[in-house]
């Protein structure tokens, strides 16, 4: 066994435990359903699934993916089978196509159909085959790898699914083809809405046809208001229906970083939609090794970053699908399309998303934060704000860092902009990140169980602590004055790199007292266990 700390890589135990089953009233498990599009090809989609699946299986839970895309089917290609199962048309509609077993005990893989005439898949023109593929597997989790389609099957199975998840990477083309399946999400969701209301229907479709190409969805309620205040209302009430997740892949920049929040800004702002940010996949050589020897990363390099952030957006999901079990399936409240129908914000501290009591430090790191995002040529915009739109928002946030870093202009405009309102009691809306927020609960919930009188602390527990109150090591850097290099060294259990054990005692105290615990118990219980392993240590090599 390799004793903790040999390897700053070291995998961690995952700290969020899978939703508990629920079994219907037959007595079948309740199937929670995944599916993973939503962006051009390449970008991770496969990786993702696959990885995903593997994660499940490893907590004990029955696991079945699937390529819905036939014309894209290569999951097998990383799950040890040297070729796709498939089976025809007729037997896949008779239900006698069974998941196969891969080399991941309790991952299965779903067959695809296939044309024995021509030896090529045959893509389903509808949805419901898949969907009826899905109800009758007596599964805890189903992984639908979608591929880079846009059909109507697609979209449905999207909007089906428990979590829906985009995938894109830090590049234009990636992020344009994000932001029009979002579109095609709405337009699919509209649609059905309208069905059975033919008169209504050919009136959005005219509105549509009459618009620019690619019209973002707030631009679509509103040339149909022109019309029908009830269409308009019924459209703006899709709108809000609309969610999806996002993963950004292959990110190689600091920059890359920022950009899965970036866009969960512009989409709530531009496109009326809601785009949860759930992590990102780091470009890591291991993924590339790993699928030439056909293997998934999380079985042949657990260590690897990528690895780890596929790890860290399978507990965001985790959380997710907890938080949707205790709401009974019902989405989180989201904010009015008056208040979210692509204009710019009304207040200037709406502008920055502060509120109104934030500190100067606070509004002088929103308005680097606004800057970067709605500067020339960023990522985030491809696509989605025109030039004149873009120059009326960089002059607000111009407007906003002059007026409210200036404390009389300030307090001038708050006087003429709330006058019956007291600062302690307006704060503008804030995008929320429902990932982050349900991952936040639950490790708090099981922190509660955890930390006791008795606690030994680890380094993977004070990182946990950390991210139950999603803090940035950078913060603590910041505010402590420990080198970041130091703080990674802690909580990862690096004692090699580590200064002399006094210096570690008085770190790992200030690291306690800025993560509210309490200092005494975390230096003598942390470095006991530094002081254990390096006795085993000597030991060891002696």
């Amino acid at each position: 066994m390799p004793v903790p700390g040999d390897d700053d890589n070291e995998r961690l135990t995952p700290t969020i435990p899978p939703p508990p089953m629920i079994e219907s009233a037959s007595g079948a498990r309740t199937r929670r359903v995944i599916a993973v599009g939503g962006g051009r090809g390449g970008v991770g989609k496969t990786l993702l699934t696959v990885n995903l699946g593997v994660y499940f299986a490893q907590l004990g839970r029955e696991v079945v993916v699937c390529d819905t895309d036939p014309f894209g089917s290569n999951l097998h290609g990383v799950l040890g089978l040297e070729t796709p199962p498939l089976v025809t048309s007729e037997a896949l509609e008779e239900g006698k196509a069974k998941p196969v077993s891969t080399i991941v005990p309790g991952l299965r893989l779903l067959p695809t159909a296939y044309d024995p005439m021509t030896a090529t898949p045959i893509r389903p023109n509808r949805g419901s085959h898949w969907a009826r593929q899905i109800e009758k597997l007596d599964v805890d989790y189903v992984l639908l790898n979608l591929g880079a389609s846009t059909t109507a099957s697609t979209l449905d199975l999207f909007l089906q699914a428990d979590v829906g998840i985009c995938v894109t990477a830090p590049e234009p083309l990636a992020i344009e083809t994000t932001y029009r399946f979002c579109r095609a999400l709405y337009l699919r969701v509209l649609r059905r809405a309208l069905t059975k209301e033919r008169f209504k229907l050919r009136l959005v479709e005219r509105v549509i046809a009459a618009l620019p190409p690619l019209a973002p969805p707030p631009a679509i309620v509103a040339e149909i208001k022109r019309y029908d205040d009830g269409v308009a209302k019924v459209a703006a009430e899709e709108m809000l229906s609309v969610a999806a997740h996002l993963v950004v892949g292959q990110t190689r920049l600091r920059s890359d970083l920022d950009l899965g929040m970036s866009m969960h800004v512009i989409a709530e702002r531009f496109l009326g939609i809601s785009l949860d940010y759930l992590g990102h996949i780091e470009h890591d050589d291991a993924v590339w090794l790993t699928v030439r020897r056909r293997q998934p990363l999380l079985i042949d390099s657990p260590t690897s970053k990528s690895a780890r952030n596929i790890e860290r957006v399978a507990r965001r999901i985790l959380a997710l699908l907890a938080a949707q079990s205790t709401r009974g399936g019902a989405l989180p409240a989201r904010a009015p399309v008056a208040q979210r129908a692509g204009a710019l914000p009304a207040t200037l501290y709406e502008v920055l998303g502060v509120p109104r009591t934030g500190a100067d430090d606070e509004i002088r790191r929103a308005v680097k934060r606004q800057r970067e995002i709605f500067r020339e040529g960023s990522l985030p915009l491809c696509s989605v704000v025109a030039p004149e739109v873009l120059q009326k928002v960089q002059a607000r946030i111009e407007e906003a860092h002059d007026t409210l870093l200036d404390p009389v202009r300030r307090r001038a405009y708050d006087l003429s902009t709330f006058p019956d309102d007291t600062p302690a009691t307006v704060v503008p809306q804030r995008s929320s990140n429902a990932a982050q927020v349900a991952e936040l609960a639950m490790l708090q919930a099981e922190l509660a169980r955890e930390i006791n009188a008795e606690t030994q602390f680890t380094g993977a527990l004070l990182r946990k602590v950390r991210e139950s109150q999603g803090i940035e090591i950078t913060e603590i850097a910041q505010r402590t004055k420990i080198n970041v290099a130091h703080l990674n060294a802690i909580e990862n259990e690096s004692f090699g790199d580590l200064p002399a054990l006094v210096y570690v005692q008085g770190f790992v105290q200030q690291v306690a007292k800025f993560l509210k615990l309490d200092p005494a118990q975390v230096a003598k219980t942390y470095t006991r266990r530094l002081r254990d392993i390096s006795l085993g240590r000597a030991r060891g090599s002696g």
